[in-house]
């Protein structure tokens, strides 16, 4: 066998980890395929005699990749935004979830989460994203940031506390998030406000990205507060198709088959604690909605 045919393959049978690894830091899926694709130039530049564990090897460059990207990112935006949100994975709802499906939803990373993510630091978000979601140890995490092991440790403990605090662990049975769903949906419908505060927690929030169209993006607290937002766009409600965003119960609202809207819930003890709703028409043009699209 060709050793460069092997090589392709070995780095093949590692990108699906890799992209997840670049999802995570980036929250952009476009950016984490550019990074996966850097790292495989960067191999094809590299003697593969040099390399002892590639898996490692590729996992650091990604990393280093991703963190260079997060830091001029950071560097770009002279204010900061008022609600961003990452880019969702979007995939047609299940009629009735099977076991192995709900354990692939399991292993997904909900939006609420990569909201969190994204107020973290970009060694703090490294350092977490690699250790508490892929297990890299804080020996070969130091170096990528240039930290010792301990001071490693203190940024993923800092992180992690951050993302504790925050309601981004949602149920686990999707069927129960959907019904959940269906009753928000169903009560801006009706215009039963009385409903909609009963689907939501009292200390709800939504997060609204609308681009770069003033008015529209915005971070609404509480429920009384989210479900008067959710009034004011019932008319949208006839138009909302199921689908399963980052593993939750989501929806793609289209009206007329052009998606305006994708939004992901987290619904933790029966209530939805978290709203993200991404309405940027740039970045919905590049989503592959056609299953979810409006008849």
């Amino acid at each position: 066998m060709d050793p460069n045919d092997a090589l392709a393959r070995e780095f093949d049978e590692e990108r699906p980890r890799l992209r997840a690894v670049a999802y995570r830091m980036l929250g952009s899926t476009a950016e984490a395929e550019d990074a996966v694709q850097e790292a495989w130039i960067r191999l094809g530049r590299t003697d593969p005699a040099t390399i002892d564990n590639l898996p490692g090897w590729l996992t650091t460059v990604v990393a280093r990749v991703c963190l260079d990207l997060l830091r001029s990112r950071r560097a770009r935006r002279e204010d900061p935004l008022i609600a961003h949100v990452p880019d969702p994975v979007v995939t047609p709802a299940p009629p009735t979830p099977d076991p192995e499906t709900e354990a692939l939803l399991a292993e997904s990373v909900g939006l609420a989460l990569l909201v969190v993510l994204e107020t973290l630091g970009p060694a703090e978000r490294l350092a977490f994203v690699l250790h508490d979601m892929f297990g890299v140890p804080f020996e070969e995490i130091g170096p990528m940031v240039d930290r010792t092991p301990a001071a490693a440790r203190q940024l993923a403990s800092r992180a992690r506390r951050r993302v504790q605090g925050t309601p981004t662990v949602p149920d686990t049975d999707l069927a129960g998030q959907r019904k959940v769903v269906d009753a928000f949906f169903a009560a801006s419908r009706n215009g039963d406000m009385d409903a909609l505060v009963a689907v939501l927690d009292p200390d709800v929030v939504l997060h609204a990205d609308g681009g770069a169209r003033p008015g529209v993006s915005a971070v609404i607290h509480g429920a009384e507060a989210v479900a008067a937002q959710a009034m004011t766009f019932a008319e949208l409600s006839p138009h909302v198709r199921p689908a399963v965003v980052n593993g939750t119960a989501g929806v793609v609202v289209a009206p007329g088959g052009r998606a305006v809207s994708v939004m992901a819930f987290t619904v933790r003890g029966g209530k939805i604690v978290a709203i993200e709703a991404l309405a940027d028409p740039e970045r919905l043009a590049r989503l592959d909605l056609s299953l979810q699209s409006d008849n």
